[in-house]
Parts: structure tokens; C-alpha cells; sequence
């Protein structure tokens, strides 16, 4: 998601010698293969926006590859822009790398005050690792590496899996699904569950998409033509930034950010947050889903409330530009016309 915004902003704003490599041509848990690849190609800004990433369930259910992967990506590519000589390297963080119960909102030094949040540590950790490593590369050999921390991240192309999601892409789904369920749009029901999957061993192959069916198994998934079954008690209160905002970010902040004058991160995000309780009615009212909402009490909420401090930021001159209401519109738009086009 945030490498497909990013291209497409770096050649908006006129850049053409842009390198890229698929999951399916580098690995980039591989040293070796990483190290080659920077050794040809030279980069001289390198955007480390790869990780392995995933909501409450896929974060706690694997707590291995996440901690594994995530290490893994961001010292081979650190590590191989140093040797490679890269001018400058920008490394995509999290805001879940601060404290559960930081101080609100979160400034950049209420890092490593506190412990985190138990069902994301390992990414948490992983995280915080990458941007360690981009300060004492920096003390140590001179490099200009800095680290940005976004805020939770939705738009076009993110991970519309109901079991490894995010809160913001699950509701989309589980809001249209019930939407077409509801109106007996069973056509459109198949071209859905066929273009991803749904989660929980639940697919396109194994679904018959009939009333009885298709219902069955939704219900499952806490999707019926009634209503929409969402985590824990939405009390919860989290920050949403569009993806287009960050990748803006990033360009603004390569061209103009110093961790040696301005220290070793910088938040991204709104600056407002809201209730999941509250965000799950703007998505259903603009998903056009006319029943209700269920709330399944035996899910976690994760933490509290997370919002940045984004004062760094808005110092060094940057501020986002998409409203909350506008990025649900188009995110669903997006989703619409994906549909369409399989």
C-alpha cells in the first residue's frame, strides 16, 4: 500500500529513475540477495517501506514471522545502504513502537518510557530495532538515515483479508459483504470473495454463493444482512492518516529532514483521532449498509488510544490534507472499482 502510493507520488512530482523489486524477484530477508541487489544498483535515496504487517489477530497469532521478518528486512537494507554509499535512507516506522499507556499525544521522546502494547511487541520491537539502527549508523559511520512514525494507514491497496487486516480495511469489507448480502447481490458477492480472501479458511473455491450459503458462511466472519458484528467495545480511540498523505510526507521529509538537527524520528499523522465505535458508523453510513451494529466483548481493544504528537512535524512545514470522511469515500471507491475490473 504504502509503496504503490509512494511511486506513484515520486513520478507525479516528476521523478523517473525510480528501482524497484518485487517480494517475488528479492527476497528481502536474505542478506546476500539484498546486499547484491544494493551493490548493482547504487541507490542513492532508499525508501524502507517493507515490512510484514497485520491488525490485533495476525500480530498475535504470528508473533514469530513478525518479529523475524521485520528484523530482517530493515538491518539487510540498512546495513546494504551504508555499504552501498546511499545518500540518504528514510525508514518507515509505527506508532505502535511507543508505550501503551504513553502520555497523549504521543511525542517522539515518550519512546522506550514504558512497555508496549502485548499484542503487537513483537512488531513493536522489530520497529524500534530498525530505527536504533538508522541513529547509530548515523554516530557511528556518518550516514543521513532518518526515521518517520505514521499513524495507522488506509487506502487503495491495503490488505482487505479479514483475518490478517487492519481495523480500517475490515470494516470496509465486512460493511459492503453485509451491503450485498443484504440486497441479494449475489453477483457481486462471488466477484468479492473470489478477489480476496476472506479469512478463516473461508474462500471463493469452498463458498457456494447462494442466500443460504454465502450467509452461513459470512455469519461466521460476524457479517449478516442484519447487522455487522465488530472487536470489543470501540471505545478504543485511534488516529487514521491516507496513504497519499504519507507518501507525501516522505518526499517532503527526504528533501527536508535531519535526525542530526531535529533528532532521531519525526511522527506523521492527523492529529485527531476518533472513537472505532464511531468509526465504524462513518464507514457504514458511507458504504450505504443499512442495518446494525454488534459488538463481540470477548475481543480485545487493544490500546486505548494512540495519537501523535505531530508538532515536529507541522514545525518542519508539513501538515496532511485529506479529511477522515473524503479517505473513506475514496478507499471505498477504490475497493467498488477493483471489484469491477476482475
Amino acid at each position: 500500500m504504502v509503496g504503490s502510493s509512494l511511486m506513484h507520488m515520486l513520478r507525479t512530482e516528476g521523478y523517473v529513475n525510480i528501482v524497484t523489486r518485487s517480494h517475488s524477484e528479492l527476497d528481502l530477508t536474505r542478506q546476500n540477495d539484498v546486499e547484491k541487489f544494493f551493490e548493482r544498483e547504487k541507490p542513492e535515496y532508499v525508501f524502507l517501506a517493507a515490512a510484514k504487517v497485520g491488525g490485533i489477530l495476525a500480530n498475535d497469532t504470528y508473533k514469530g514471522e513478525f518479529i523475524y521478518n521485520n528484523i530482517m528486512i530493515a538491518a539487510n537494507i540498512i546495513h546494504a545502504a551504508y555499504k552501498s554509499g546511499a545518500v540518504k535512507l528514510l525508514n518507515l516506522g509505527s506508532s505502535c513502537i511507543y508505550p501503551k499507556f504513553a502520555p497523549q499525544p504521543m511525542k517522539e521522546d515518550a519512546l522506550l518510557t514504558g512497555s508496549l502494547e502485548p499484542t503487537n511487541e513483537p512488531y513493536a520491537i522489530a520497529k524500534i530495532s530498525a530505527l536504533k539502527l538508522c541513529r547509530y549508523y548515523n554516530e557511528q559511520y556518518g550516514t543521513d538515515f532518518i526515521s518517520v512514525m505514521p499513524t495507522n494507514l488506509y487506502g487503495p491497496h491495503d490488505n482487505f483479508n479479514l483475518e490478517t487486516s487492519h481495523v480500517f480495511p475490515a470494516l470496509i469489507r465486512k460493511f459492503h459483504l453485509a451491503k450485498l448480502l443484504r440486497n441479494k447481490e449475489f453477483v457481486q458477492l462471488q466477484k468479492d470473495i473470489q478477489a480476496a480472501p476472506l479469512g478463516y479458511d473461508i474462500n471463493g473455491r469452498s463458498v457456494v454463493v447462494n442466500e443460504e450459503s454465502v450467509g452461513k458462511a459470512l455469519e461466521r466472519l460476524g457479517i449478516t444482512k442484519d447487522y455487522v458484528i465488530t472487536w470489543g467495545t470501540g471505545e478504543a480511540y485511534r488516529e487514521f492518516l491516507h496513504v497519499d498523505d504519507l507518501a507525501n510526507a516522505c518526499i517532503f521529509l527526504m528533501e527536508n529532514y535531519n535526525d542530526k538537527a531535529i533528532g532521531e524520528l519525526v511522527n506523521i499523522g492527523t492529529g485527531v483521532d476518533i472513537k472505532i465505535k464511531d468509526l465504524a458508523f462513518l464507514i457504514k453510513e458511507i458504504v450505504g449498509f443499512e442495518g446494525d451494529i454488534k459488538k463481540d466483548l470477548s475481543k480485545p481493544d487493544g490500546t486505548p488510544k494512540k495519537l501523535l504528537d505531530i508538532s515536529r512535524a507541522k514545525k518542519l512545514g508539513w501538515e496532511a490534507k485529506i479529511t477522515l470522511e473524503e479517505g473513506i469515500k475514496r478507499t471505498y471507491e477504490w475497493y467498488c472499482n477493483q471489484l469491477m475490473m476482475e
